[in-house]
């Protein structure tokens, strides 16, 4: 059967005919853009007002608070620094975040691949025990934890915030890199045992850079959850040379009394915010990727 010339030029013009939508489509589609820009202002235009307010003299703040600051007073991020103890107590958050950041991954890691590659009597329990962790709410275990720690003489210690993030990170850790680690394939394993490779060579050289998308979305969760941390460090950790950020804060608005620098206060708040910012902005292509690959698995 042939095709006229007629015929070719009206299919042509067909497949250059504008995709007519459903108004319900549209509909849906416009009030769904509304909705994020809402939501987009209120979260950007806190952030602005946080920093414009960073420069100014508690004058400016209380005088007018929505104004634009008369000049950059960068010197309120340096009594922040100094004065109020930010720095000291931004460097404890470092130490504290960074190293249980790090433990949890090692120990979450090697715990998902176990209870996801291996069977074993209470393998199950193991698990269901690691997820049962996800459901206890932390308030309930300050006083245990507050003991524990007072008789093993780690209360009020770094070392002792540090044990405390790792057991409560490690439950979604492990049940996060469950899935990802039960999805890889056998054969890779099975050619790595006949290559003669170990079971550590094989987790580490093989079977782990497989995971690396579940490893970097969980460590940026974990990130973000341990840094914000503020109930546990606060209970567990009432000495101020320790103190971390969410402490230093609190305790730099409640000392100040009526007399508050609301300028430093700000940029206070600037130096705490803008790490987690940081980090969020930077990864946030490889979090969605991470994401979506541990749901299709």
């Amino acid at each position: 059967m042939t095709t006229t010339t007629a015929d070719r030029a009206e299919l042509r013009a067909g497949s250059r005919a504008p995709d007519h939508r459903k108004p319900e489509g549209r509909g849906v589609a416009t009030t769904a853009h509304v909705a994020l820009i809402l939501w987009s202002l209120l979260v950007i235009l806190p952030l602005v007002w946080t920093l414009l307010s960073s420069f100014k003299s508690t004058q400016e703040v209380l005088g007018n608070p929505l104004s634009l600051p008369s000049k950059l007073r960068f010197s309120n991020y340096a009594n922040a620094w100094t004065t109020a103890g930010i720095g000291r107590y931004f460097l404890n958050t470092v130490i504290v975040v960074g190293v249980a950041l790090v433990l949890v991954m090692i120990l979450g890691a090697m715990c998902a691949y176990v209870l996801a590659r291996f069977t074993f009597p209470g393998n199950r329990l193991i698990y269901y025990s690691m997820l049962a962790g996800l459901t206890f709410p932390v308030f309930l275990a300050i006083v245990p934890l507050f003991f524990v720690l007072k008789n093993f003489g780690m209360l009020n210690t770094l070392p002792g915030l540090i044990t405390t993030y790792v057991a409560f990170a490690l439950p979604f850790t492990v049940f996060f890199l469950h899935s990802f680690f039960k999805a890889l394939p056998g054969e890779i394993y099975e050619a790595a045992q006949i290559d003669g490779a170990g079971e550590w060579r094989t987790f580490f050289s093989v079977m782990l850079p497989m995971a690396r998308p579940g490893m970097a979305s969980v460590a940026i969760f974990n990130f973000l959850g341990l840094w914000n941390q503020f109930l546990l460090p606060v209970a567990l950790n009432t000495d101020s040379k320790n103190y971390v950020l969410s402490q230093g804060m609190a305790s730099f608005a409640s000392q100040a009394g009526y007399a508050v620098d609301f300028g430093a206060l700000f940029a206070a708040v600037v130096i705490t915010v803008a790490p987690v910012l940081v980090v969020y902005i930077i990864f946030q292509r490889q979090l969605q990727v991470s994401v979506t690959a541990g749901g299709v698995k």
